[in-house]
């Protein structure tokens, strides 16, 4: 038996889950052509391919994953769980179907009426990451400028651009790390000076978490089974008394600092293996069944 990992960069994430030395086995690292041609029935893939460096889309590979599910691996992170959580258009609706606290969200795109929201509000790809290309508009004016600047990228060609109804930043966000229901790392994300965002791409700063909130743990749950995801950042912003979920991240990368009480790397590593052995037994004993 094999387990993969199904990506196209060599991220330090994904050499860190590939590192780790399971009893019997180990993940590796494949492409998803190299997963096609090594890959049979019995064996396991982890998908995480992620949003490309251009913002219009995700990486190439979601056809493998889907193939190779049909052959009889066993595919965590399948196709429709990274594109819940990639696609953050799908994400918005498929957390508000499950009653997972979100900002309201519309969609933009040419040919179609502006939305009216109430400000303040938030334009951003429908494929994000980075923090790269979001607006913050509390006016309708300057609403209309975020649009008209963005509105011959790529990105927005391809899939139009997000209106998101803006949560009060409070200078930090929660990330929670989920893997098959269970939270396994999480830290606080802090923005840099002058930065109302908090990612780590604009200068925004990790802190250890020793105990998340119980409440924000019990939401960002809520969220990866919305999507079905099995490995997925929950990104949580303060709102009032509780939480609101921001993003999801089918391919997030994580430090050690997620779990300062032991290595989150292996525990993840075991969580998924276990994960997949219980799905390949499930499996044989209905296959027996049926005989």
């Amino acid at each position: 038996m094999q387990f993969a990992l199904i990506a196209r960069r060599p991220t330090p994430t994904n050499e860190e889950l590939a590192a780790v030395a399971g009893p019997g086995s180990r993940w590796e690292l494949m492409t998803p052509e190299e997963a096609l041609d090594v890959l049979v029935a019995g064996d396991v893939a982890l998908g995480r391919l992620d949003v490309l460096p251009t913002l219009d889309g995700m990486d190439d590979g979601l056809w493998a994953l889907g193939a190779l599910a049909a052959r009889g691996v066993v595919v965590l992170n399948d196709p429709p769980a990274l594109l819940g959580a990639h696609d953050k258009l799908l994400t918005s609706r498929l957390l508000r179907r499950a009653g997972v606290p979100h900002p309201q969200t519309w969609h933009v795109r040419d040919g179609r009426p502006a939305p009216v929201p109430r400000l303040p509000v938030v334009v951003k790809p429908r494929f994000g990451s980075w923090g790269s290309e979001v607006h913050r508009c509390a006016e309708y004016g300057e609403l209309h400028s975020a649009l008209a600047s963005v509105r011959d990228t790529t990105w927005f060609t391809r899939h139009g651009a997000l209106v998101q109804e803006l949560v009060t930043p409070s200078g930090y966000d929660l990330r929670i790390v989920v893997a098959e229901g269970r939270v396994v790392g999480s830290v606080f994300r802090i923005a840099a000076p002058g930065e109302w965002r908090t990612n780590v791409a604009l200068g925004g700063v990790r802190r250890a978490v020793t105990q998340p909130p119980l409440d924000a743990c019990t939401i960002a749950i809520a969220a990866a089974a919305a999507i079905g995801a099995s490995l997925v950042g929950v990104d949580l912003l303060p709102d009032g008394e509780s939480w609101t979920v921001l993003e999801l991240n089918g391919a997030v990368e994580l430090t050690h600092e997620y779990a300062p009480w032991g290595d989150v790397f292996s525990e993840i590593a075991s969580v998924l293996r276990r994960t997949a052995l219980e799905r390949l037994s499930l499996r044989t004993h209905l296959a027996r069944d049926i005989a």
